[in-house]
């Protein structure tokens, strides 16, 4: 009888299992047939044109767009019901940073869409029909993270698993779009610098998919060609941060959650003054490093050398503070006593995953650095401050991946039932009482958690009131131990209290200043400098495409990592 009572249930679960299963797959294949696209155009592969690959993107975001609205328009119909709902998923603080990128990736439409029109005379239709249709794409799914980010999906499931893992590939597909034409311009750059660096003996072919007639407003052909490439950083991230998101979402669905009140962790500045000063020192120097960069590299051989070194000085000293800040933190983790807390979490677990896999994209790079050094017969003086530079890079994402899993996974601090008081001051008989009961006693309204005892509340001035026939003597000593046993008590919580504050000070400072450097570090890559392209001893040890190929793959991990461990450090500043 209890087999077949447990029969249903355990069937029940089959079938979503499946549509987990054939959910993924279908994703799956649908980014690999955009990719293998994506590959064709890049290679200029005979018959793939760059309207192909716009066209299928065009139509993922077309029925990505149908499921939103359905999404809305069934939720709309249904908001009287209670949904469950996911707290830990779509915070605020990231629905804020989204809707920054999403802000600037409708710019880069925008110009998209005025290139389009002054080179219309030779461009396909379909490129700019893109821009208008990622527009639309943009602002709606914006408004639908905003609103149902935390959803907890329970109807239509094995439909709905379907529409969002649609959703998160083709942003996905999106990004890799974004990531390879920004890379394009990226490499064109990077070969033209090489020739004034010396190193004539590497190939220099210039991918050029430039339109092939003359603009109509040259002044601004120009200002919207090279806006866009700036704007691009922010448009991977928006797709990035998109698809985590609507990751989180597809694996909530048909979850069973704890219905648990989480306590709000709201961002202040209080206490962090330190942290912020020195994070913000980083940040502005590292914008200055990155202009001097850009203007001097490929001026000339000299010039070039010297904004190498530069660069490297800069990042070995950062990487370095960086370390000794992420070390300390997990010395002070080391000297707590707090447990974890490993329920289960969808969002929390993907940051870990996503933070060590982001990461092996720079180790990466770092690693072929170190073994281009070892290996090379010859090294400028310059390619010397890369060895230092690359050790460091792993050790310093190493020391924060440890950092910041530990503090997403450790349950909050819950304040000692002793420190939390309340503080009764009453003047009686010329005496000042300090009346300290517990406050979860007072707000339960009873007296005592163990004991039959009346509570301390009690045994001050109000219950001498109705004891005043006793005799004067015996108020007077009751007040007296009174104040004696509070005045030690709070003396030792006080103490407990002033070393927990100061270790929570020195991590919220830790947290903000690796938070502000982790921006500083986003900014160099994301911008074009990027010396793994410039030093060029990686191309002549480990052959030129080579090399150009793994930097290409490895590159954009290793930004997205920069972005992502700065969210995950504000979640940590604000939960410390």
């Amino acid at each position: 009888m209890e087999r077949a009572a447990g029969c249903p249930a355990v069937g029940g679960s089959y079938p979503q299992k499946n549509a987990e299963i054939l959910s993924s797959q279908y994703g799956i294949n649908l980014f690999l047939a955009g990719l293998l696209l994506t590959f064709a155009w890049a290679v200029h592969a005979v018959g793939i044109s760059k309207s192909h690959l716009l066209s299928y993107l065009i139509t993922l975001m077309l029925i990505q767009l149908l499921w939103m609205l359905w999404y809305l328009c069934r939720s709309c119909t249904q908001r009287r019901l209670i949904r469950d709902k996911d707290t830990h998923a779509g915070a605020r603080w990231l629905k804020c940073g989204i809707t920054l990128f999403a802000v600037i990736t409708l710019i880069l439409d925008s110009f998209k869409i005025g290139y389009y029109i002054d080179f219309s005379n030779c461009l396909s239709p379909t490129e700019g029909i893109f821009p208008v249709t990622h527009a639309v794409h943009t602002i709606l799914q914006v408004y639908f993270l905003w609103c149902h980010a935390k959803d907890v999906i329970q109807s239509f499931k094995t439909l709905e698993r379907f529409g969002v893992i649609h959703s998160v590939f083709t942003n996905l597909l999106l990004w890799t779009n974004g990531v390879l034409a920004e890379s394009k311009h990226q490499l064109n750059e990077h070969k033209e610098r090489l020739i004034t660096l010396g190193f004539g003996n590497i190939t220099i072919v210039l991918d050029d998919h430039a339109p092939q007639c003359n603009c109509t407003t040259t002044t601004l052909c120009s200002i919207f060609s090279q806006g866009i490439y700036y704007l691009y950083p922010f448009n991977i991230e928006y797709h990035i941060l998109a698809s985590t998101m609507l990751y989180v979402l597809w694996k909530n669905i048909g979850r069973k959650v704890e219905h648990h009140q989480q306590n709000k962790t709201p961002f202040k500045f209080h206490g962090i003054t330190v942290g912020m000063i020195f994070g913000l020192m980083v940040l502005t120097s590292t914008i200055a490093i990155v202009v001097v960069y850009l203007i001097q590299i490929g001026g000339s051989k000299i010039k070039s050398e010297l904004a190498l070194t530069m660069f490297y000085l800069h990042a070995i000293f950062v990487l370095a503070l960086m370390c000794t800040a992420g070390i300390v933190a997990l010395l002070i983790y080391r000297l707590e006593d707090r447990s974890l807390d490993n329920s289960k979490n969808p969002a929390r677990k993907l940051d870990a995953e996503l933070l060590v896999g982001t990461a092996a994209g720079s180790w990466l790079l770092s690693w072929g650095s170190i073994l281009a050094i070892i290996c090379a017969q010859g090294h400028p003086k310059y390619t010397w401050y890369n060895l230092p530079y690359s050790v460091l890079v792993i050790i310093e994402k190493y020391v924060q991946n440890l950092f910041i899993i530990e503090s997403i996974h450790r349950e909050q601090e819950k304040v000692n039932d002793d420190i939390k008081t309340l503080r009764i001051v009453t003047i009686s008989r010329g005496n000042t009482l300090s009346l300290t009961p517990l406050y979860k006693e007072i707000y339960n309204g009873r007296a005592a958690r163990d004991s039959g005892d009346i509570p301390c509340l009690f045994k001050g001035s109000i219950c001498a009131r109705e004891n005043d026939g006793d005799g004067v003597a015996k108020e007077e000593t009751s007040q007296d131990n009174s104040l004696v046993m509070h005045s030690a008590s709070d003396f030792s919580f006080s103490s407990r209290n002033s070393v927990t504050n100061n270790k929570r000070r020195i991590l919220k400072n830790i947290a903000a200043f690796l938070f502000l450097c982790n921006l500083s570090l986003w900014i160099p890559p994301a911008f074009g400098c990027r010396p793994e392209y410039d030093n060029g001893l990686e191309e002549i040890v480990f052959g030129f495409e080579p090399w150009i190929i793994v930097v290409n793959l490895a590159m954009p991990f290793s930004i997205f990592y920069r972005m992502h461990s700065a969210a995950s450090l504000f979640e940590v500043n604000c939960k410390t």
